[in-house]
């Protein structure tokens, strides 16, 4: 392993993640072909959205919507909050992280630990602990404007600003391709803001437009693959808002949609901890759980690549933990 020396910051430690075959898992399935897994919960921020939230920050730095000092304020599922504040206190800026209640609570003392202001937001009436619907996810972008405009704060708004899916574009994707030597045949993410799934999807497609890229939502919750969101309360956080219209997917090419049940998602995280030894949660779980069926069927015999994008340790007070 070639080491970097010595870094100037945390935020230079962000990126350049490893890239892991998970043999054990595909050979005792008796699957032909290899799932090769990007390990993004070994960022500083133990997720995927440090690259976006370092994106963000950079971006708006130089086209100067930022100003020296000025507070950040926004949304999140506990990730992109994480992120930002690791990147907001090495730059100086205070952040504000308005998240539901409905997140795991280790998200919320986590981004509290890290310095920023955590602004933990009620539920729908009757929703479900644990689990974060699109009518939630409203409430919580309604206290996130009220706040951004009470303290003269700039947005981060990862679902639009574009620092987000570049962030995965320059960097994420071109490491997927680099590390696999090329042989990359398709890649399987499960949906956020999307901003994973634009970033590499894009990257990848210039290097070889034959690589095929799969839109991973939750079952009863695929709004994207044109599905009724009949079941708005699943259990997968971070994702899945049944959400129609997501910005970052515009123009941007899909060659096929799966949909994974919560039990799936669980069941996939639990073998990867087990198996692989992969310490995963609710959505690494959905993308694992994509790529072993993509495996079991259409691409049978070819390379599929997904990302881990957090770390179980995020989710020990949830049920994908027994």
């Amino acid at each position: 392993m070639k080491l970097s020396g010595i870094l100037s910051s945390v935020v230079e430690a962000i990126g350049g993640t490893p890239l892991v075959r998970l043999d054990r898992l595909t050979s005792s399935r008796g699957l032909k072909g290899s799932i090769l897994a990007k390990l993004e919960y070994l960022n500083p921020g133990f997720s995927k959205k440090d690259r976006a939230a370092k994106g963000l920050i950079e971006e708006a730095e130089r086209a100067g919507h930022l100003a020296p000092g000025q507070t950040v304020v926004e949304l999140t599922s506990g990730n992109m909050g994480a992120g930002l504040a690791i990147v907001c206190a090495i730059k100086g800026y205070p952040f504000v992280a308005v998240m539901s209640k409905g997140n795991s609570q280790e998200r919320a003392r986590m981004m509290s630990a890290l310095g920023a202001r955590v602004v933990l937001v009620d539920q729908q009436p009757g929703a479900v602990p644990g689990s974060v619907s699109g009518g939630d996810l409203e409430l919580v972008e309604k206290e996130a404007q009220r706040l951004t405009a009470e303290l003269g704060a700039f947005r981060a708004d990862q679902f639009k600003r574009d620092g987000a899916w570049l962030a995965h574009y320059q960097t994420t994707g071109p490491e997927l391709w680099d590390q696999s030597g090329g042989t990359i045949d398709a890649f399987a993410d499960f949906l956020g803001t999307g901003g994973t799934y634009a970033g590499v999807t894009r990257a990848l497609k210039e290097r070889k437009p034959a690589i095929r890229c799969y839109v991973v939502e939750p079952e009863q919750a695929a709004a994207v693959a044109g599905q009724a969101v009949t079941r708005p309360n699943h259990p997968i956080q971070g994702g899945g808002y049944g959400l129609a219209d997501i910005p970052f997917l515009r123009g941007v090419p899909v060659d096929g949609f799966i949909q994974v049940c919560g039990d799936d998602a669980r069941h996939a995280a639990r073998w990867l901890a087990a198996e692989e030894g992969i310490f995963g949660g609710f959505s690494s779980g959905a993308n694992l759980a994509a790529a072993l069926r993509l495996l079991a069927g259409e691409m049978k015999g070819k390379t599929i690549a997904i990302t881990i994008c957090d770390s179980g340790l995020k989710y020990l007070s949830t049920d994908l933990w027994p």
